[in-house]
């Protein structure tokens, strides 16, 4: 079944998500690779979903594409102000992407570090001249709804007007309750749905309660094509984003971002900015705000610098086999 299993860890510029490194490894069935890398804290039912993604990527079993590059946002991570200034500067004008997605709700932060975040974003825009930027709010699902409705009319506020609000409550049904509280704000859902045990009928009714915009990341989802067919059975506008990849694992969410017959809302690929090193000789960086909806291969020289310590791979070797028990166990 799989060829070639290589671990690798990767440092980060920045803390992210928590994380400071990130660890994974790559799968070759024949020539191609995909990427498996499930964060440590994900049970084997979840990560097991995420390596049916990393093995049709191996595979090379995708859609063809409809497009050959996508609009991309920038991500600020939870920052002080001085340094989001930055980040969102250089987003701008180096990057040229003008949609930022911010992250709030940190753990060990309060509710005026997000303002001042949202705040020093808006205000870097306007100053590199991008005072038509369109800001997002990430709040991985940390707010109640009481929270969650009173903060949000905050920071759009301060935003001139926010893109979306993104998983502002842990549940689906939660967020639904701040969508009808908030008429004005979009709510997008990202881990109601990439966490949720099915893909089911159920599961695309709750979500068309609960969201304005759907996010989907392609490994985590089991594959490009099943995110493809959520995508269609949901019939929302769709931002695609990646799950703090190297850019082989990259790979997938731009193929997805490439096959959706519609065209994406500004996806949030642009992590590769966060990476101290990476799985390939450049790092998929966008250009003109845009990246190209191509295949990225592994470089030997950067693989083999970023090859994991012996522990860990064995853990993740431990891991991998119990998680293609289940994909074998689960196979229809």
């Amino acid at each position: 079944m799989i060829d070639e299993v290589v671990g690798f860890s990767l440092p980060l510029l920045r803390r992210f998500r928590g994380t400071e490194v990130r660890e994974g490894v790559l799968l070759r069935v024949g020539e191609l690779w995909g990427e498996w890398a499930p964060f440590p804290e994900y049970d084997d039912v979840v990560a097991a979903r995420w390596l049916r993604g990393a093995l049709e990527a191996a595979r090379g079993d995708w859609p063809r594409p409809v497009r050959d590059s996508v609009e991309v946002n920038a991500i600020v991570p939870a920052l002080d102000p001085r340094t989001v200034t930055e980040l969102v500067l250089d987003a701008v004008t180096v990057d040229g992407c003008t949609v930022v997605k911010v992250k709030v709700a940190e753990p060990g932060q309060g509710f005026d570090d997000d303002v001042a975040r949202v705040a020093a974003v808006r205000a870097a825009l306007d100053d590199a001249g991008a005072a038509a930027g369109r800001i997002r709010i990430d709040v991985n699902g940390a707010w109640t709804v009481e929270q969650a409705a009173e903060r949000i009319d905050v920071l759009t506020d301060i935003a001139d007007g926010l893109d979306y609000a993104e998983q502002p409550c842990a549940t689906l049904d939660e967020c639904a309750e701040v969508r009808v509280r908030l008429p004005h704000v979009r709510v997008a859902v990202d881990e109601g749905a990439r966490l949720a045990a099915r893909l089911d009928d159920a599961l695309v009714t709750a979500i068309r309660a609960a969201a304005d915009v759907v996010v989907l990341k392609a490994i985590p989802l089991g594959g490009v094509r099943p995110a493809v067919d959520l995508a269609a059975r949901l019939g929302l506008p769709v931002t695609v984003s990646g799950s703090l990849d190297s850019t082989v694992g990259l790979s997938a969410a731009l193929a997805l971002a490439g096959a959706l017959p519609d065209e994406p809302l500004a996806s949030g690929l642009g992590t590769g900015r966060l990476l101290a090193a990476d799985t390939t000789s450049e790092t998929a960086l966008p250009r003109d705000g845009r990246l190209s909806v191509v295949r990225h291969e592994p470089n030997p020289a950067a693989l083999a610098a970023a090859l994991l310590e012996d522990g860990r791979l064995r853990w993740w070797h431990e891991r991998l086999q119990r998680c293609l028990d289940i994909v074998e166990r689960t196979a229809t």
